[in-house]
């Protein structure tokens, strides 16, 4: 017998029978713990699996099968120029308006592809944070120096987080690069035409998904209330696409096009988004002249969504037990949090990335919940240093970014965003 095993086990066996035993159910505290995480796990799953992750995972697939790893090595590989590779993955937040868990099947998928691992950990970091939309917001809301500190400090933050993560693992990316083997270039398919249809599948992603402004005027409102329309153009350019391109068929795509249409046009904008899931889930696996590009573009998609979804349900779980939802308290009183990130010192800069790193924010939700964190002591070092290690981590991202590099890099790559963040707190605080 394995002693030293099995007295694991049976510490594990103890720890989980202690922990049933001595629950405080009876408590308050507990039980509306219990129903804010149920609350979140809910709201995320109306809110964000349907519009936001579904249509990552499709774009991800996409990139396993129709992007060459050809392109993705000449850009993003251990090899690529530094300069071109951080460029590339540091701006590509100013085209996605995606949260921290949204970015999570684009980033595996590249990085499967054979990406570096300092230019995917940038574009793993500015997806999120670099987001033009919530930039604007946090200068009209917060301040125009927050903003302007919120977009440089990001930009910094990709590039230099991602520089720090190639250096401490250099040995193991200078393998990579050695072991990597470039296939002959593929011409099966013109540049132009992968170019649309990504955009396209981008487009139904950022618009689907594009929230509402307090201020009902101007171009970010118009854009919100034009923002079906828009998504409904992205799809029918898509569909125009499989119809030719991938010979799915023209009556095939129509037919399976009518139940969506008679939603959108009936104002169930949702409704039809769901159809067209389900529609473009059957016509790719259907057997089209032989062409089986979108049977495995589908068989990517399904296995990032089987690998990603149930780890993220579970960290929104968590994180909704601990931390509650926004204007609503957890495991952790709010008030402790508030009285924790007041004035400019080391701790509170400290505390404020520390939280925003754990706590799921959705895209643009950070601004107003700063906002009252603000109005109840919060000093401005620790607010930017929430605005700049909140949106890009969660404890759902933490768990997937761990299933796709492993505990050691992501480790790293945590301790990385948070000490950027409390540094950069604490110096802005200083001057502001």
């Amino acid at each position: 017998m394995d002693w030293k095993q099995e007295g694991k086990t049976l510490g594990w066996i103890a720890a989980v029978f202690s922990l049933c035993f001595f629950m405080p159910v009876e408590s308050a505290r507990l039980q509306n713990a219990v129903i804010e995480a149920l609350y979140l796990v809910r709201w995320y799953a109306r809110e964000h699996v349907l519009l936001c992750l579904v249509p990552a995972f499709f774009i991800a697939g996409a990139v396993a099968v129709f992007v060459s790893k050809n392109a993705v090595m000449k850009y993003l590989g251990p090899g690529a120029r530094k300069t071109l590779a951080y460029a590339v993955a540091s701006a590509s937040g100013t085209i996605l308006a995606v949260c921290s868990c949204t970015i999570l099947p684009l980033f595996a998928g590249i990085y499967r592809m054979g990406a570096g691992l300092g230019p995917a950990c940038a574009f793993l970091y500015s997806g999120p944070a670099i987001n033009i939309l919530a930039i604007v917001l946090t200068a009209r809301i917060l301040g125009p120096e927050m903003g302007i500190a919120r977009a440089v400090g990001a930009v910094v933050f990709a590039v230099v987080i991602g520089l720090v993560m190639h250096i401490v693992f250099r040995r193991e990316e200078a393998a990579k690069a050695a072991a990597a083997s470039i296939p002959a270039e593929d011409n099966s398919r013109p540049l132009w035409q992968t170019t649309l249809y990504f955009a396209a599948m981008i487009a139904i992603l950022v618009f689907a998904n594009w929230g509402s402004t307090s201020d009902h005027t101007g171009l970010w409102h118009t854009i919100y209330s034009s923002k079906w329309y828009i998504t409904a153009g992205a799809a029918v350019a898509l569909a125009v696409m499989l119809a030719t391109w991938f010979r799915l068929g023209i009556v095939r795509v129509v037919m399976a096009a009518v139940p969506v249409a008679v939603a959108g046009l009936a104002g169930y904008p949702q409704v039809a988004f769901v159809l067209g899931v389900v529609a473009l889930s059957l016509l790719s696996n259907l057997p089209a002249n032989g062409n089986r590009e979108a049977g495995q573009w589908f068989a990517e998609s399904w296995d990032f969504a089987k690998k990603i979804l149930p780890l993220l349900l579970v960290g929104v779980v968590v994180a909704g037990l601990l931390l509650g939802r926004p204007g609503h308290e957890g495991l952790i009183p709010s008030a402790w949090v508030a009285g924790l990130v007041g004035g400019n010192s080391l701790s509170a800069n400290l505390f404020a990335a520390v939280f925003g790193a754990f706590m799921y924010f959705a895209t643009l939700t950070e601004v107003p919940i700063l906002q009252g964190l603000m109005g109840a002591g919060m000093g401005k070092g620790p607010a930017l240093a929430l605005l700049l290690a909140g949106p890009a981590l969660s404890l759902p991202n933490m768990l997937v970014i761990r299933s796709v590099m492993g505990t050691k890099k992501t480790v790293v790559f945590v301790l990385l965003v948070m000490i950027m963040a409390t540094l950069s707190g604490l110096i802005y605080g200083t001057f502001f």
